[in-house]
């Protein structure tokens, strides 16, 4: 197949072309996953888009389907694994192509195999390293292999791990490469030599939401203590109003026990269907009815109201689960209450 000039199509050229491809149906649907500067830049270089080929249209989907390959494979197996199954499908010309470009438009995540490797292992591995260190490597990990680390490391040193992760903001590749280099891994190369944004209070709360409830307690009182404002933050997301879809029915009933009844309703006038649906099966048909009738007649309600509401109902959940009333759903390995 005659290829277009790779040379004469920068990325944001080339994704402008695939959208177009792609139509405005599958298009529209792509800018929901994307940010709002993106959007704004893929908008006006598919505005200054004229003309394109046939030719160069096929070219250009071809290349993303390959590119598409190539990261599932990776995903599946790492490296060894994508180009080995590049080979025989493309041969190893082309694999290697596919490979190169990959690594250096759509940045193959640092720590690779870290992120396959056995939990238990890595923390061997790690649990020695400058908490800076191991901050940066769980930055990387999914929140269930982080926790389990967080979880085994000294209680001393989970707060401080904890900390960093929640403050850690942009890390120069060449640390990266460094950390990597001494993990022995082989995908140093692959790092974008941009800044990779890592870490952050969100990273730390799905880390949190993960550990058994002792861990947590833990890194909360210590963070409380050394960092309160970062600890209300991290507080504040840790458990949101829709994750009540985590409780069981006996749990909720506890719950709406202690939550005045214009505060629910305020509360569940920003609620998905989803989780009005979980609260009204747990109400009385009386009461569900008159909170329904106290929506209806309310009219409109700011926003920063439902929150509130939301919020008070949220703190009424935490102080129920420290008084060990309820029980959370948890991914940490919570012991089960029977």
């Amino acid at each position: 197949m005659a290829r277009y000039a790779d040379s004469s199509y920068t990325g944001i050229q080339k994704a402008a072309i695939l959208l177009i491809s792609l139509g405005p149906e599958k298009s529209s649907q792509i800018f929901k996953h994307l940010k709002e500067e993106e959007i704004e830049e893929l908008t006006l270089e598919i505005a200054n888009t004229k003309s394109i080929t046939t030719q160069v249209k096929d070219d250009v989907i071809n290349e993303f389907y390959e590119i598409c390959l190539a990261q599932q494979y990776i995903a599946e197996g790492g490296i060894g694994y994508a180009k080995e199954l590049l080979e025989g499908a493309l041969g190893p010309e082309k694999a290697m192509e596919v490979i190169g470009r990959l690594t250096a438009s759509l940045q193959v995540k640092p720590f690779e195999f870290v992120r396959k490797a056995d939990a238990s292992q890595l923390l061997n591995f790690i649990q020695d390293e400058h908490p800076q260190t191991i901050a940066l490597i769980l930055s990387y990990l999914s929140p269930s292999q982080a926790a389990q680390i967080i979880s085994a490391l000294a209680p001393d040193r989970q707060a401080d791990v904890a900390k960093r992760v929640a403050t850690m903001d942009r890390t120069s590749p060449d640390v990266i490469k460094e950390v990597e280099r001494v993990l022995e891994t082989k995908l140093s190369s692959l790092v974008n030599q941009e800044y990779n944004v890592i870490g952050g209070v969100d990273a730390v709360v799905e880390i949190l939401n993960t550990v058994d409830r002792g861990t947590e307690k833990h890194i909360m009182e210590t963070l409380e203590i050394e960092e309160p404002e970062l600890a209300d933050e991290i507080r504040k997301k840790m458990f949101v109003f829709e994750d009540i879809l985590l409780l069981d029915d006996r749990a909720i009933q506890r719950v709406l026990r202690d939550v005045e009844n214009s505060d629910l309703a305020i509360a569940l006038k920003g609620a998905n269907e989803q989780v009005q649906n979980a609260i009204f099966n747990n109400l009385s048909k009386r009461l569900a009815a008159m909170i329904r009738e106290d929506m209806e007649f309310m009219g409109p309600v700011r926003m920063k109201d439902v929150e509130e509401a939301q919020q008070k109902i949220v703190n009424i959940i935490r102080k129920l689960e420290d008084s060990a009333e309820i029980v959370i759903s948890r991914g940490g390995g919570d012991e089960i209450v029977v």
